[in-house]
């Protein structure tokens, strides 16, 4: 019996997916996707039955049909009305009787609540947002933050009535390995696009594309790569709708796929494989297919719901096909927005012209953005003195989904900065203003982030569902023990999700990944660089190193009981980059380094670093300058160390020091 795609069969009728995929549910046909099959009974049944809807049928049969559908939809009607709870808005302090106030409740009753939980509380006294947030939910009141003005306007995302809603174009972002054809896919886009002449005259001139196809615009990213579509996240920016994985038919899955899959996955993206390269004769697909199946994207012809396309940007070939399936993931998800409101985009880049001043390339996400409009993007405002499109041509209004060159702003902003249109240049530089004043009070500018000393706290409080771990280890075949090992610890309390494994050392894009999704990083025989560090410590990430496997396991055992002894940790005081190395008698190799940061100190421990894997651990024998022995050297200065039981050093090697202190409670 032959079967039909649930698509193919609404591109038959002429209907969207998700409508047919609607008729199947109301027939009891389960279908998981717009990829599932039907056999060819149930595809003539709704032939039938669309037929019957549009008149051509029994008129009898239509009137049974739409009864069940409007039964469904009073179901789902009511449904949604049981679960209806009143919601309230706070501000970040209230007292126990403006909350009663509020709720309409005795603030007695609240004051025995706040009992029950241990605090013992008068009826002025003030409780924190989440004190107040826990307590309304007790009450059946759901809470909404109260927030400044101009915090609000920037991070708010207000509601649309449905009514005013219209579908918009969706928003791609090219990511994959390097050399696997990115940057060729998206020229061979644009090429086919502009001989179809559906959209002519495609220009990387502001690092965005918008494409025709079949009458319909789709946008591609060119500045995605994953750790600015990481970074904006972090900032709180969903930027893209669809993910397009280039993968090479030649190479496979390498590191930087499976980080770009791992960034997607994490930002709750959809994904499209793009088999590039295929022309090659050395092209194994099927070898693609099986070793992304590894990582949880399984092909629909295996059962799974990960379109694979296979194309070749230098033949140009598959194109059309991807981008019909771009198009149909697009479909499937119903984006749409409200084109008649104030604009609000995001900053994908922004750049300081001689001529022209600071230009932001915004892409609008919601809202029509014009000439004239107030604008305030992050701590800089202005007023729009010009639009341009993708093509470098001048316009007076951009809508969603639209990637627009914008002038007029005071300053540079930040790539990820929201910005919205408001009803004035002074409203927008007092807005700017406030979000200065913000910044200088860090405990509201940076949340603080997870960490294992403070994880059982945060269970107690059911702050936590998820824990979230980035693995980072020497050899691949360590983390896959870390992973299974670690995936045994959940609980009834806690899931132990690993949203990212890598070999190498530590790098920045691990500590946004870690940042974007309120992660904890594990390196095992690993140690972070230099600047991931310094960003852990801006982010508040917390990285835990480790030698031993059973360490790992038992830190994160201990911290979901609350059992974590955090009395010591490590200080790292200072790194030496080895240089030369001399063969002394009776002592062996001393290695002649550099002080690059800190101070290597003659009392601290060392640790020897080679391209970010740890080789050894153990202690100063020797510290020299000169000829003198020394207690400590200075950043800037070279120096000769020679270590205990270990010669095995080579130049270029990383000399670690470190010293373990107590915790200061």
């Amino acid at each position: 019996m032959t079967k039909l795609r649930v698509y193919e069969l609404a591109k038959q009728l002429g209907i969207s997916s998700k409508k047919l995929i609607t008729i199947l549910e109301d027939l009891d046909v389960t279908v998981k996707n717009h990829m599932s099959t039907i056999d060819e009974d149930t595809a003539k049944l709704v032939i039938e039955l669309i037929e019957e809807e549009s008149g051509k049928g029994k008129k009898k049969s239509a009137q049974s049909y739409d009864t069940k559908k409007s039964e469904i939809t009073s179901k789902k009607t009511e449904d949604n009305n049981k679960n209806e709870r009143k919601v309230i808005t706070i501000p970040r302090k209230i007292s126990v009787k403006d909350l009663g106030v509020l709720m309409g409740i005795e603030p007695v009753k609240i004051i025995k609540k706040l009992m029950d939980y241990g605090l013992m509380v008068n009826i002025n006294a003030e409780i924190d947002f989440e004190s107040a947030k826990k307590l309304a939910s007790e009450f059946e009141f759901d809470v909404t933050e109260e927030k400044e003005d101009g915090q609000d306007l920037l991070i708010k995302e207000e509601n649309d009535d449905p009514k005013d809603l219209k579908p918009r174009p969706p928003v791609v972002t090219v990511m994959g390995h390097v050399d696997h054809g990115k940057t060729s896919l998206l020229d061979a886009i644009r090429q086919t696009s502009v001989t179809k002449q559906e959209a002519g005259g495609i220009t990387q001139h502001i690092g965005a594309s918008e494409v025709e196809v079949n009458g319909k615009k789709i946008v591609f990213l060119d500045t995605p790569g994953h750790e600015a579509f990481t970074a904006m996240r972090a900032r709180g920016a969903k930027v893209t709708d669809i993910a397009i994985l280039v993968v090479a038919a030649d190479d496979g899955v390498m590191p930087q796929t499976v980080e770009a899959v791992n960034h997607a996955k994490a930002a709750g993206v959809p994904i499209i494989v793009a088999i590039n390269k295929i022309d090659k004769p050395t092209a194994n697909p099927d070898r693609i297919k099986q070793q992304l199946a590894d990582y949880g994207l399984i092909p629909e012809e295996w059962g799974g719901d990960t379109i694979f396309v296979n194309v070749s940007a230098k033949a140009k070939t598959g194109i059309d096909q991807l981008l019909e399936m771009v198009l149909l993931v697009a479909e499937m998800s119903e984006l749409k927005a409200n084109y008649n409101c104030k604009a609000r985009g995001v900053t994908i880049e922004a750049k300081l012209d001689k001529g022209r001043g600071p230009i932001a390339t915004v892409l609008v996400q919601r809202g029509t953005l014009r000439v004239g409009d107030g604008i305030v993007a992050g701590t800089s405002y202005g007023k729009v003195r010009a639009l341009f499109n993708s093509r470098g041509k001048r316009i007076k209004a951009a809508g969603p989904s639209m990637p627009v060159e914008v002038l007029g702003l005071s300053e540079v902003p930040t790539a990820g900065d929201i910005l919205i249109a408001v009803s004035s240049e002074k409203e927008a530089k007092s807005i700017a203003e406030e979000q200065k004043n913000l910044q200088k009070e860090p405990e509201y500018n940076t949340p603080k982030k997870i960490s294992l000393n403070r994880l059982f706290e945060k269970l107690q409080k059911g702050e936590v569902k998820d824990l979230n771990l980035i693995i980072k280890a020497d050899v691949q075949g360590s983390i896959e023990a870390i992973k299974q090992a670690l995936e045994k610890c959940s609980s009834d309390q806690v899931q132990v999700k690993i949203i990212h494994g890598g070999v190498g050392t530590i790098t920045e894009s691990d500590v946004m990944l870690a940042s974007a999704s309120d992660a904890i990083i594990i390196g095992f025989n690993v140690r972070p660089d230099s600047n991931a560090k310094k960003m852990a410590e801006k982010e508040q990430i917390d990285i835990r190193t480790y030698r031993i496997i059973y360490d790992v396991l038992d830190d994160i055992q201990l911290a979901m009981k609350g059992m974590l002894e955090p009395e010591y940790e490590e200080v790292v005081m200072g790194r030496a980059e080895v240089r030369a190395l001399f063969k002394v008698p009776t002592i062996g190799v001393v290695a002649g380094c550099f002080v690059t940061e800190g101070k290597i100190t003659r009392n601290s421990q060392i640790r020897v670093i080679r391209q970010g894997i740890v080789i050894h651990e153990g202690k100063i024998a020797s510290l020299k300058r000169f000829k003198d022995d020394v207690r400590e050297v200075m950043s800037g200065y070279e120096c000769g160390i020679g270590l205990e039981k270990f010669n095995d050093i080579k130049e270029q090697d990383v000399l670690e020091a470190f010293v373990i202190k107590p915790v200061k409670s």
